[in-house]
Formats: structure tokens, sequence, C-alpha cells
């Protein structure tokens, strides 16, 4: 009877009651967190209305994120400020919400820390780069005041460098031109001319002494032996005026000194000529020169088919011959002479041309004499300018007078036109440098 009634009561109880009241209770269980009276046996049959969920805040965590935020933004100014996330709560909510400062307060205390860290910051800095300067600035004059003679050394080292350079940037600049022109070299100035013909010399001599200066180690070592010699491994860019006016009179002398020898080869080969119907005027020629007297630019240009052919042509030229005169021009020497011979004179021609397309000799600076002077094989020292005049112009004369097959006619001009010089005179008979 007791078990009867027992299952007549439950079959009273609606299938869903347990299931629906056991999710309410596991729900408010999870978000309240507080201990909520099971529900009493009298079950009603409506279905109750929707209970908002109830969430709480985490107070800790907010509090936490909000100085993360802080610490964060204090230290990185560029970075943007982000608003901390919270979660949102209820308005049904009782739980007290955490004390905020003002956006606009907080926002002046990081403009107020960012400024002064900037402004430390610049300060530090203007101080050490205006002592670093200030050091480096004054640097060469306590190098100047400890070494002078090495601070010397080294103003003259470095302005060569930079001369050096520029004549090289020109010098690329030039033979671009001279290769594109269709005339050719032709085109090119007196200045430039100088500077094509000088420059490949000087860039194969002073090679050598840059390599072994910018070395680590050896240039330490490099460097005074390079200063030490200054003729034998540098040019006239790094050559004081003092230095350029002793090296360039030691240069002339020994060229000068071939002077006797080109003449001696010049006799040798005059029975050769028997044939030549200016042999007997070319024989007048080498008896004025062996009196001490010079012949005339028309004499000259009167005589120049006899270095067209035979003994006195660049092929008919003994090896002795060559050899004095590569010696007499100052070209370095080579294997291929003949052709460094050609080339020189060709060269020179050329000049002579541009300083009559340029309105003459007369229009040369003192210092532009000096160099043509000394480029054709006479000594300018103690030389007026009228005196240098002249004897270029007789020069220039023969020179625009002759064509490229009277090319040695005009390698011999420096012992046509200058032999007995009275500068060169000295030179000749004196003591030939070794």
């Amino acid at each position: 009877m007791a078990l009867a009634l027992r299952v007549a009561r439950c079959a009273a109880i609606p299938a869903n009651c347990w299931p629906r009241d056991r999710r309410r209770l596991l729900h408010l269980c999870s978000s309240d967190k507080r201990p909520t009276a099971f529900c009493s046996r009298n079950y009603a049959t409506k279905p109750e209305a929707a209970v908002p969920p109830q969430i709480k805040r985490n107070v800790a965590a907010e509090i936490t994120s909000v100085g993360k935020v802080i610490y964060e933004t204090g230290w990185d100014a560029n970075k943007p400020i982000e608003k901390p996330k919270v979660r949102p709560s209820s308005s049904s909510s009782t739980q007290p919400t955490p004390s905020k400062k003002p956006e606009d307060e907080k926002r002046k205390e990081l403009d107020t820390v960012k400024s002064k860290r900037d402004q430390m910051r610049d300060n530090m800095q203007d101080y050490i780069f205006t002592r670093y300067f200030n050091y480096v600035k004054n640097y060469d004059k306590v190098l100047e005041k400890n070494f002078p003679k090495a601070m010397q050394l080294y103003r003259v080292f470095f302005d060569g460098v930079k001369d050096f350079f520029g004549d090289m940037k020109r010098f690329l600049k030039i033979a671009r031109i001279a290769n594109d022109s269709p005339q050719g070299i032709r085109a090119l100035n007196r200045q430039e001319l100088e500077l094509y013909m000088q420059m490949p010399r000087d860039m194969m001599k002073v090679a050598p002494a840059l390599i072994g200066c910018s070395l680590p180690m050896v240039g330490y070592a490099f460097f005074p032996l390079v200063f030490y010699y200054p003729r034998s491994f540098l040019t006239a860019h790094f050559w004081t005026p003092q230095q350029r006016s002793e090296f360039q009179s030691y240069y002339m002398k020994r060229r000068l000194c071939n002077n006797k020898d080109v003449f001696r080869c010049l006799q040798d080969k005059l029975k050769a000529t028997a044939s030549h119907p200016k042999h007997s005027a070319f024989a007048d020629i080498l008896g004025q020169l062996g009196s001490g007297t010079h012949p005339t630019p028309e004499m000259l240009i009167d005589v120049k088919d006899i270095f067209a052919e035979g003994p006195y042509s660049l092929l008919g030229m003994s090896r002795k011959h060559v050899r004095n005169l590569v010696n007499l021009h100052g070209l370095p020497s080579s294997i291929f002479k003949r052709h460094r011979l050609h080339e020189h004179a060709f060269l020179v021609h050329y000049m002579d041309q541009a300083i009559t397309r340029e309105g003459g000799v007369h229009n040369l600076t003192p210092d532009a004499l000096r160099y043509s002077c000394y480029l054709r094989g006479l000594n300018p020292d103690s030389l007026s300018s009228e005196a240098m005049i002249e004897w270029l112009r007789k020069w220039v004369k023969v020179s625009t007078s002759i064509q490229g097959e009277h090319i040695t006619l005009f390698l011999h001009l420096p012992i046509l036109l200058g032999y007995n010089h009275p500068n060169n005179w000295k030179t000749i008979y004196g003591k030939c440098p070794t």
C-alpha cells in the first residue's frame, strides 16, 4: 500500500520540472557563487520569468590592468595609450567600482614626465656632442704643438691626395671627351692636353705609395719612407713649392745631359744621307750647332724632308739613337720606345696647335710659359718672359709647318733650337746627376 502511494506521488510531478530546476541551480551557482536553497517539492506549473545573469566584477584584476597601462605609457611615450579593458557590469550590481583619475590629469602627468625625460636627454646629448666637437676641432692644434713636423707632413699629404684625385677626375672626363669626340685629341685645349699626357705617368708613379700607406700595420712604416724619398715615390701633387722647383731642376739636368749624345748620333748618320738633295743644307745646320749658334726656323723647315726617310726616320734610327731620344724627352723607359716617342711627339704637336688656336704664345701665363719651355727641352730658370716667348715662337712655327712623316724633326727640335742656349749650355757641360 505504501509503495503504491509513493509511485502515485511521483507520477503527479511534471516530467520536465527536475531538469529545468537543475539548470537554474547550476547557472546561479556558477554566476553568483552563493549558496541557494533547494527548490521545494511544491513546484509551480507556470514557467518563471528569465532572470538576467549576475556578473561579479573582479576588482583586483581591474586595478592590475590599469596599473600596467600607466606603467607602460610612462616608459614608452610613443606607444598609444590603451584604455584598460573592464568587464561590463549590470546596473543592479552593488559592488563598488575602483576610483579613477580624470583623463586630463593623467595626460598632463604623462606629458610632464615625457617633457622632463626629453629635456634631460637633450641636455645630455648637447653636453656630449659639444665636448666631442670642441675636442676634435682643437685636436689638430694639439698635434701641431706637440708634433709640428708630423702635422706638416700630414697636411702636405692630405692636400696632395685631394689635388691628385681632383686631377684624376678631370683626366677621366678628358679621356671620355677625347674618345667620344669626332676630332679625338684635337678637340682638347692646351691645359687638357697637358693633363692628358702627364696624368697616366703620375698615376703609375704614385699608386704604390697610396696602396702601401693604406694597408694596415704596413702603412705606419711605409708612410715615413714615402716622405723620406718624395722624388721617387710621389708626384708634384705632394711636393712643396721648394721641392717642386728643386726636383724640376734635377729632372731637367738629367734630360739635358743627353743632348750631346743625340747630337753625336746626328753627326754619325750624316754621311748616310749624301745622296739626299738636302744633304748639304743639313750639314750646314749641324755645323752651326757645332760652332755655337742655332739655325733659323725657316732653315729647319727647308730640310724637313731629310727626316721623312733614311737613317733619320723613326724606323731607320738605331737603338742607341732611340734610347737617347727617350731620355732626352724624359719619357719612362719601356720596351716600345719608338711608340713612346711617336705618341709624345703628336701630343706636344697638338699642344702647339692649341696654343695657336688660343691666340699665340704671348697669351700664356708665366707659369704656363715655364712649363711649356720645360716640356720642350729648355731650362726656364732665370729666364724672362720675353726670352721664353721668343724661343717658344720659333718652336711653334716649326711645329705647325711640318706633317706627320716629319715626326723625327720634331723630336730633334730640343737639339736644333736649344743645344747652344746659355741656360742649357751650363747644364750640358756640367756634372750630370746620377
